[in-house]
This record gives structure tokens, sequence and C-alpha cells, in this order.
């Protein structure tokens, strides 16, 4: 059996149940965070190396000639030099769809609280302005309906159907846009052709050279002034800047977060400055937890063992 290496447990959190890897290796060393220098170091006597953000370039994987398995907690590949990798035979595995009830669940949360501006109201009455007041209710911000309402998706993969399908529970018009870049060939209609009609947007796509800034300036400005935006995909999708300043002049409805370009986000970013000022915005940012539940959690362990298991079936 393999000797297996973890360099950032932390990213599981510490209530996740590692006994499904344990099982299958002949030893598992556990460590919570490790920088790219420790991991060469961690990494001498392994054959499995098991991570989520820890980056092995080139450099790093041609010093580790026992390494035979890469395995990612996650779906993105990009902290892995994958053409080092194949030119050594190291194998690369991640893990897919592994929280689509986690994020799905979060991505409808986001649109919610937006469509009845709870941001707003949390505000006004933090600010006593409900005690306040000579009516029984405050009115000041109308809300959404979603019944009826126009939902554009970008992004048709597992993640975004779910989303889809809880969206349709609620009433609303699901349409999905081309694949941003390959319009030309795709039958469904663009998402400049969507955006003029949209009353919410959700991103549910990689970030690309197509889809950087996919919600820019120029798309912002063609959009109804009470459009919500939500984003659980990747940061930097929407440009983030000419999306708060649509927000502040009124001409998009709402704007909710869970990943900024840079996380952490050590140097601050114009939409935590927003939140931070108790800017009068519907807006909101969550720090990129939509996948944290421990079930979506304790699935990729699961992910991870059947790599690994899979690994060994076709090694032997």
């Amino acid at each position: 059996m393999p000797h297996a290496v973890m360099l950032d447990a932390q990213s599981l959190g510490p209530d996740i149940d590692l006994t499904a890897i344990r099982s299958i290796v002949r030893h598992l060393d556990v460590y919570e965070q490790s920088t790219s220098e420790q991991a060469l170091n961690r990494l001498a006597e392994a054959e499995i190396v098991i991570l989520n953000k820890v980056k092995l370039d080139a450099d790093t994987l041609a010093k580790l000639p026992k390494l035979r398995l890469i395995c990612v907690l996650a779906t993105g590949l990009n902290n892995i030099d994958l053409e080092a990798a194949k030119a050594q035979n190291i194998v690369v595995k991640n893990v897919t769809a592994y929280g689509t009830a986690s994020v799905s669940q979060h991505t409808l949360m986001l649109m919610l609280t937006l469509a009845n501006r709870l941001p707003r109201y949390q505000a006004d009455i933090a600010n006593g302005k409900w005690q306040q007041s000579d009516f029984f209710c405050l009115q000041e911000h109308p809300t959404l309906q979603l019944a009826g309402k126009q939902l554009v998706m970008v992004g048709q993969g597992e993640l975004g159907s779910e989303v889809a399908r809880l969206a349709e529970a609620f009433g609303m018009q699901v349409t999905f846009a081309a694949r941003p870049g390959n319009e030309a060939n795709d039958k469904r209609p663009s998402l400049d052709e969507l955006l003029p009609s949209a009353d919410i947007i959700s991103l549910h796509c990689p970030l690309s050279e197509a889809t950087k800034h996919l919600l820019n300036k120029d798309r912002l400005a063609a959009a109804k002034p009470s459009l919500l935006i939500v984003n659980c995909a990747r940061g930097g999708i929407i440009d983030e800047e000419a999306a708060l300043e649509a927000l502040r002049k009124g001409r998009i409805g709402g704007l909710a977060v869970d990943v900024l370009p840079e996380e952490p986000p050590r140097d601050g970013h114009a939409l935590l400055e927003a939140l931070a000022n108790a800017e009068a915005l519907n807006l909101i940012v969550t720090p990129h937890n939509a996948w944290i539940t421990p079930e979506a959690r304790q699935n990729i362990v699961a992910l991870t063992a059947d790599n690994i298991k899979t690994w060994q079936k076709d090694v032997n």
C-alpha cells in the first residue's frame, strides 16, 4: 500500500473524517497547512500527495522522484504544473460535483436575499428606522417577486442545472446563455441577446479569457436597472468595480458574490470597502464558502478515496 501525505487538511475543516483515505494507504501524514517549500520536504518519501491550494511547480515535482499520484481536493488544477507531472508519469486526479447541493443552496440564498433587499432592510433596522416608523412596516426598498421573472444562467453543467431546477420551483423562467467565446457554434442565445430582458443573472462558468470581465461596464449599461447579479463561480468573471459603480448609481438592482479575484483578499477590495463603510447598497459578499457544508466536504474525502482506489487498480 502506498504512503500518502495530505498537505493542507485545514481546507477541509476540523470536523472531517479521513477514515476512507486512511483505510486504503499504508500511512497518511496529515499537515494542516504547507508552503511550497515545506511541501518539498514533506513529500520526500510520498507516493501520493493530497492537496488543495498548495502549488506544485515543475521544479518541485522534479525533486520528487517517488511521487506517483496527485489528488487535488477541488475541481481546479491550476496549482499543479500538469505538463511537468505528465512528463514524470505522475497521475493527477481532481474531484467534481462534490458540492452541488451546497453551492446551489447558497446561490438561491443570495438570490432571495437580494430580491428581498435584505441588506438594506437589515441596515434600516440597525439604524432604528423601523422602531421610529409612523407605519407598521417599512417599504422604502421595493422587493422583487421571483415568480415569473427571467433568470439568465451562464454555465449549464451539473451545478448550473441544479440551480435552474431550484429556481423553477420558485416560478422563475430560466434561460441558459451560449457558452462565452463559442456563440457562433451554440444554438442557445448569447448573453448579449438575453441581457436586456434579464431580471437575474447567475454565473456558473469557469474563469477563462472568454469569461474574464464577462459582465463589464458596457454589458452592465445594457441591463435593466433592477437586474440582480449572483456570482458563485470565480472572481473576475464580473468586473467588480464596474458592477459596484453601476450599483451605486442605480443602474443595477443588486450584487452578490461568493468569490473575489484574490483570495483571501489581504490587500482589500472595492466591494469590501463598500461594506466596511456601510454604504446603502443591495450588496452581499460571502467568503468563498458556498461549498463548505459538512456534507460537501465529507464528499470530497469519499471522492478522493475513490480516485486513489481507481489509480491503484490501474497500476496493479
